[in-house]
């Protein structure tokens, strides 16, 4: 079978949460703001496609309340899970284009277009690109009674036995699938997928071992490691990382087997240059901060900032990469 690395390695992240009540957020968006006053002049609505708890939440939280102190505005989290994020990026392709409804942009929401094939958006020239947020890989984790102790031995067992061992994701489309999918075609033997609304459940699944394995962040994973709840096999990054120095690299196993995610905050088409520009110059200077930089990679992530126009460029990048990925090596829906 065709051996294909993954490497979303340039990128973005995840976005912005304050506590704040959505009747609270909806009386203040009854208050049109005129044209010439500064924004922001009410709380944001931010959009997330999946539940509490999950990468986005970890990451986001963080950004929420640095971008909350240099805007002089709360940031709301609206929780739209479902469909790999495909219905909350639905609802802010379809809000207004004002600044005031931004939407946390994930490699799943790219990764999942090849399939869902009739979204009722356009996955990239619907959303206005703001800014990435970070970038970082992915580890593979199980309940620690399950057999296998080393990538070897879980490629024996999934090559002895193929469609037994299983897989949680996200999603059907999400990164965790995508990997997991990749890894199968790597190894010669499909493993069963079996996707959840969200990280936060798909990695719940297999922590509790309902589940054998996930291909999960390393904001949901490093904690649990460390605590002994869940096994960790390999880092699907080419190199150690300083958080899990003692967790070695799947390619270290299969040569050249790599995945990153990335996450990153992004508007709906048409949003206003002045609030753009607003928006991205903030963001940039939080990601540039020594003290944002070692909070981010604390969790994993690598701060990356782009400007808008490179973001933009990246999301169609990752778009026609996901495409040629699907079809190569028959990602599906399940």
């Amino acid at each position: 079978m065709k051996k294909i690395c993954l490497n979303s390695s340039k990128g973005l992240a995840a976005v912005c949460l304050l506590p704040c009540t959505l009747l609270a957020l909806s009386q203040a968006q009854a208050q049109p703001a005129g044209k010439d006053s500064a924004y922001p002049t009410r709380p944001i609505r931010v959009i997330s496609g999946f539940p509490p708890g999950s990468s986005v939440d970890v990451l986001g939280r963080f950004m929420a309340s640095r971008l909350a102190d240099r805007l002089g505005q709360q940031l709301v989290i609206d929780n739209r899970p479902g469909a790999s994020g495909t219905i909350g990026a639905d609802i802010a392709a379809r809000s207004a284009p004002d600044g005031y409804t931004l939407f946390i942009m994930t490699a799943s929401q790219i990764m999942s277009v090849p399939i869902f094939k009739k979204l009722p958006y356009e996955p990239v020239k619907s959303f206005t690109a703001i800014s990435p947020i970070g970038a970082g890989p992915l580890m593979l984790v199980s309940n620690p009674s399950f057999a296998p102790k080393t990538v070897k031995e879980l490629i024996d067992l999934a090559k002895s036995k193929p469609d037994a061992v299983t897989y949680s994701s996200a999603g059907n489309g999400s990164i965790n699938h995508y990997v997991g999918a990749m890894f199968g075609n790597a190894i010669g033997s499909r493993m069963l997928h079996v996707p959840h609304k969200g990280g936060a459940p798909a990695f719940l699944a297999a922590m509790a071992g309902e589940v054998n394995l996930m291909f999960a962040t390393l904001p949901l994973s490093l904690n649990q490691i460390r605590a002994g709840k869940v096994k960790a096999f390999g880092i699907t990054a080419l190199k150690r990382s300083s958080l899990a120095p003692n967790v070695p690299p799947i390619a270290e196993t299969l040569p050249g087997f790599e995945g990153t995610t990335w996450w990153g905050v992004v508007g709906p088409a048409g949003l206003p240059a002045t609030i753009l520009r607003r928006l991205n110059t903030e963001m940039v200077g939080i990601l540039s901060h020594p003290d944002s930089a070692q909070r981010i990679s604390a969790e994993g992530a690598e701060p990356l900032p782009m400007t808008p126009a490179e973001y933009q460029n990246f999301l169609q990048s990752e778009l026609d990469k996901w495409t040629r990925v699907a079809r190569d090596i028959g990602v599906r829906a399940e």
